[in-house]
């Protein structure tokens, strides 16, 4: 860059992100040397360089740029055997890491790898507790300028919108009764994108709507906090208050105190989740740790998604309750955290399916219909279920939605893996799918994955039947029951 073309910029212009004293001048870096922003040792991402071309001529502007170049094709060799870089994924390097096996075989290692990235969700708590299957869940998107960075394979904003989309399919499919908003913060206020509601179609369609997604100007936590209070505080105790929070941010323009609206959402019961994608924040941990929330930063993308999916099975109840259809007070400020809750009574309704001949209107839009539900109670007509019906206030939900979400409460204990030698006796395929185990090894591999089972054999404790790992996964994951055991 020309001495010309610095002197109408002003110093702050060049500066950003640049580790030099105060009392250093630009002008002496300005010989075409590299630059090295400060980054954090642990950190998986490579140091950024800046390059400033020569302020003396504008003829050896040219040469600070090759310098550059050199140094950067240099730097680039040095990468190669290490771990791959954060935005690259999981499985693009993978030949700094598969190896032969003793046949000379990669079809092994490259099973592990895949092995590898299931172990999660194959071991997970199944301990019977207390749990909230009806949800009330707010997912606020930061849509501030710091979105618009470039950090992953694309930018943040766009990795949050397509996770986002992948949420609330996942979520209403684990949690049919439950119900979600979504939320966006950005130049200091926050919006409300769609209303608190049980239909995945409303969420899906407004985060396709590339229009109103446009990152701007700072996030508020504080006002994100005010809006969750005032749509949550009202719910019945009987379903959970939850918010989630995908933050890429490190400012946040409050117009107040936050820990006042903190101390308020925590009378409030309401738990707040947030997910950092840039660094971690002190006020983002006391936020999460006075709530009873999670607060975790994501890595990379993979990262992102898994902290963010985290969040699909209903957590642990945290307070004791008491239905306010019960005429019961709230509950009392000295219950511990670990008390049993109290069980309440909610009265719910099975909806009849209708097909008519005439258009009716419907309670929910006032849209003329011709196929819909009648609300047990009251008779008025209703588009989808699960919902609550505007004119009586039933809850009306479908019988395989409520045993949908029941099974969270008796989730399936973990299978036990099956170590070589294997009895005379083993089944040669999977009791769930019939598809073939493999041979089983002569000796034990050393480089598994924790939780693997070196011969693919993984059994139930109360039936006895082995399974494979692809039914073992779907079994834990989404089936939600032993088929050996019905």
């Amino acid at each position: 860059m020309s001495s010309k073309k610095r002197a109408g910029k002003k110093d702050s212009d060049f500066v950003t992100g640049v580790g030099y004293s105060s009392d250093e001048d630009p002008d002496d870096l300005s010989d075409g040397s590299d630059i090295d922003t400060p980054s954090d040792s642990d950190d998986d991402r490579p140091k950024r360089k800046r390059v400033l071309g020569s302020g003396k001529k504008p003829g050896n502007k040219g040469k600070g740029k090759d310098k550059g170049k050199g140094k950067n094709k240099d730097s680039g060799k040095q990468v190669s055997g290490k771990r791959g870089k954060a935005w690259e994924g999981q499985f693009e390097h993978t030949w700094d890491s598969v190896r032969e096996d003793e046949q000379g075989s990669l079809e092994g290692a490259v099973s592990n790898l895949l092995l590898s990235s299931r172990t999660k969700r194959i071991l997970r708590d199944t301990a019977s507790i207390q749990r909230g299957i009806i949800r009330h869940v707010f997912l606020v998107l930061d849509l501030s300028q710091a979105m618009l960075a470039r950090d992953y394979k694309a930018t943040w904003l766009d990795l949050s919108l397509q996770y986002a989309r992948e949420f609330v399919t996942e979520f209403f499919d684990q949690n049919p009764i439950s119900q979600l908003a979504i939320l966006i913060t950005r130049e200091g206020t926050v919006e409300r994108l769609s209303s608190l509601s049980g239909n995945p179609v409303e969420h899906l369609k407004a985060l396709q709507n590339k229009k109103k997604l446009e990152a701007r100007g700072e996030p508020s936590l504080q006002n994100v906090l005010e809006m969750a209070r005032s749509g949550l505080s009202h719910l019945p105790p009987h379903g959970s208050r939850e918010v989630i929070v995908i933050f890429g941010s490190l400012t946040t323009c409050d117009p107040g105190n936050i820990h006042t609206t903190i101390s308020a959402t925590e009378k409030d019961r309401v738990r707040v989740n947030i997910i950092g994608l840039s660094a971690e924040m002190r006020i983002c941990r006391d936020i999460c740790s006075r709530t009873k929330g999670i607060y975790g930063v994501a890595k990379d993308d993979l990262g992102l998604r898994d902290l963010l999916f985290e969040f699909v099975s209903p957590p642990p109840t945290l307070l004791a309750s008491r239905s306010h259809l019960l005429g019961a007070g709230p509950a009392s400020s000295n219950t511990t955290s670990g008390a049993t809750t109290t069980s309440d009574l909610m009265q719910m309704g099975f909806p009849t399916l209708v097909h008519s001949p005439y258009p009716g209107l419907c309670s929910c839009h006032s849209k003329l219909r011709t196929v819909g539900f009648t609300c047990p109670r009251c008779k008025s007509r209703i588009c989808d279920v699960p919902t609550e019906c505007r004119v009586c206030g039933l809850t009306v939900v479908s019988s395989p939605h409520l045993a949908r979400s029941y099974r969270h409460l008796f989730p399936v204990a973990n299978y036990t893996q099956i170590p070589p030698p294997l009895p005379s006796t083993s089944p040669p395929s999977c009791y769930a799918c019939s598809f073939p185990f493999p041979s089983p090894p002569t000796a034990i591999p050393t480089n598994l994955p924790p939780g693997i089972s070196p011969t693919g054999r993984y059994g139930c404790k109360k039936c006895g039947n082995e399974f494979c790992l692809d039914c073992d996964v779907l079994i834990h994951g989404a089936l939600g029951f032993c088929p050996g055991c019905v």
